[in-house]
């Protein structure tokens, strides 16, 4: 067997989204500034820089301005200004609009940019290579190594060319052990190896269970004379229940085109719910449809964010590393943004982990990173939204009223902070206790079917290699999931990965098509039995998002 070539840096970053490139920027920036060499790497598991990138986006500035102050002179992709606010409370056939005096500022977007996240992602990789940050697209970081004395030192990428039955085909390659004095985690919402870290060293002890939604989002070229550049539109209510917390976006861009998607909080109780048709429902809008009509479907994806806010923040920091981004859970969900919480979050973990290496220190914790926060505007700001998601836990309707007095009346100095210790996929209740949710068949014109869907994402796997949507217990998916809950994971999938079929002796079995991956993770989320756990497969594998 070949043996696993090292690389070592003075920093090893895991994933190439906002956080971890703005990480990767500051420390090239602080290091110039105090005229001291540091060598930074970043991995990324997607086939490019953006690949897996997938954001509503309206994009607040502020953190940006702060890591590359001349960003318009360097071309960043923020083309489109916000134009228009638009709120929307829904019924099955009508819309109310929320006045702007109504709206709490976190819902306000003056002075923000309607962007396509993963051409931003792409333009900051290439900030990043022009100061000589080494990026590597198409390595998936799939094992944390550790010191004798527990401290995080490193990563090893996957191996290459393994068949579905574990022998190695000819292109066999093994994967390479990457060493750091620090590793900063930033792979995203329910990353593969940041939920190591947290079940390994408690990070999540004492704060709230950490709260998930989905994200389903489709991009569109329509008709020019509905076109509205900045037009930001958010909606609540239908086509969800008042029990399930989401809403939906719609926003326009340049050229034509227009981007729409539905969030729905994974805390949801009945099996029955599909995130996926509930999307393709919310398009037959009254108030929605015509935004559509003689328009074109050019993109598709899906993806979870990490939405508990403050109070289910887990520490961060342990030795040798931290976390940043979605992966550690910085996302503002009341103002509906998360990357410039992560490019922050990144900016503040690269200069404590400059400062440490400056030291001549490695591989303890990073305790500046978290108090450089605590005084941060950052902080500031997720402190006034920290009860958000938890109101919105006790129904639509106490958590708009409560969400308007705390952000209206109060402005959020609330002196309350609410307590959820229960998890995501906990709430799931029994299939016999709830309402089977009819959804009407796809049209092919303005609602579709999955594989349609994910053609558009331009997912590909290697049919022959291992599965990496990986099962603790076999057993479990018929004799628990599909007896009690009615298989949730062939509707809470936005892909078409897990279907229910008939064996040769009329025995139900799952089958998984792991080939439609789309790397959303809901399933490792959602799964009630926490039976399924989401590994990442060959590097590059996946969607190839087209700047979504």
């Amino acid at each position: 067997m070949s043996e696993r070539e090292s690389m070592e840096y003075d920093v090893v970053i895991i994933g190439a989204g906002p956080a971890g490139l703005a990480a990767a920027i500051r420390l090239k920036q602080v290091a110039a500034e105090k005229n001291h060499d540091i060598s930074v790497c970043v991995l990324e598991k997607g086939a490019e820089v953006g690949a897996h990138i997938l954001s509503g986006a309206v994009m607040d500035p502020r953190a940006l301005s702060e890591l590359i102050p001349d960003w318009k002179e360097k071309g960043a992709p923020l083309n489109v200004p916000v134009s228009d606010d638009q709120f929307l409370f829904l019924t099955a056939d009508k819309a109310r609009s929320t006045p702007a005096w109504m709206l709490p500022d976190c819902f306000k977007n003056d002075d923000n940019y309607v962007v396509r996240l993963g051409e931003f992602t792409q333009w900051l990789g290439e900030q990043a290579e022009a100061l000589e940050v080494d990026l590597f697209p198409g390595f998936a970081a799939v094992e944390i190594l550790y010191t004798d004395e527990g401290a995080v030192r490193g990563i090893v990428t996957g191996d290459m060319g393994i068949a579905r039955d574990g022998t190695h085909k000819p292109d066999y390659q093994p994967g390479m052990e990457l060493l750091a004095k620090y590793t900063l985690f930033a792979e995203g919402s329910r990353g593969q190896l940041g939920r190591q870290l947290i079940e390994k060293y408690k990070l999540d002890a004492g704060r709230n269970a950490q709260s998930y939604a989905l994200g389903i989002k489709e991009m569109w070229e329509i008709d020019p004379s509905r076109s509205q550049p900045g037009l930001v539109m958010h909606t609540a209510g239908w086509p969800l229940d008042p029990d399930t917390y989401g809403g939906s976006f719609l926003y326009h861009l340049d050229n034509n085109i227009v981007v729409v998607g539905l969030v729905v909080g994974l805390d949801y109780a009945n099996p029955w719910l599909s995130p996926f048709e509930e999307f393709q429902r919310y398009k037959t809008h009254p108030t929605i449809r015509p935004t559509f009509e003689g328009a074109k479907r050019i993109a598709y994806g899906a993806r979870t964010l990490t939405a508990g806010g403050l109070l289910a923040l887990p520490k961060f920091v342990f030795p040798g590393g931290a976390m940043v981004g979605c992966e550690a859970g910085f996302l503002n969900a009341s103002r509906i943004k998360g990357s410039h919480a992560a490019i922050k979050s990144g900016m503040l973990a690269a200069e404590a982990a400059f400062e440490a290496i400056q030291a001549d220190r490695q591989h303890d914790d990073l305790t500046a990173y978290t108090h450089a926060f605590e005084r941060s505007w950052l902080y500031e700001e997720l402190n006034k939204a920290r009860n958000f998601k938890q109101w919105f836990k006790k129904g639509r309707s106490v958590g708009t009223l409560m969400t308007g007095i705390e952000q209206l009346v109060l402005k959020g100095k609330m002196p309350w902070s609410l307590k959820s210790t229960k998890p995501d996929h906990a709430y799931l209740q029994p299939a016999a206790m709830c309402a089977p949710i009819d959804y009407p068949k796809p049209d092919g014109v303005l609602t579709f079917d999955r594989l349609s869907s994910v053609y558009l994402s331009n997912t590909n796997h290697e049919e022959d290699e291992p599965i990496h949507l990986t099962l603790k217990d076999s057993s479990i998916p018929v004799r628990v999931n599909l007896a009690e809950y009615a298989g949730p994971e062939s509707r809470y999938c936005p892909a078409g990965v897990y279907e229910f079929i008939k064996d040769d002796t009329g025995s139900d079995q799952l089958q998984i098509n792991a080939q439609n991956c789309v790397h959303c993770k809901t399933c490792d989320i959602k799964d009630p039995t926490q039976n399924i756990v989401w590994v990442a497969p060959q590097g590059g594998e996946g969607p190839v998002y087209p700047g979504m």
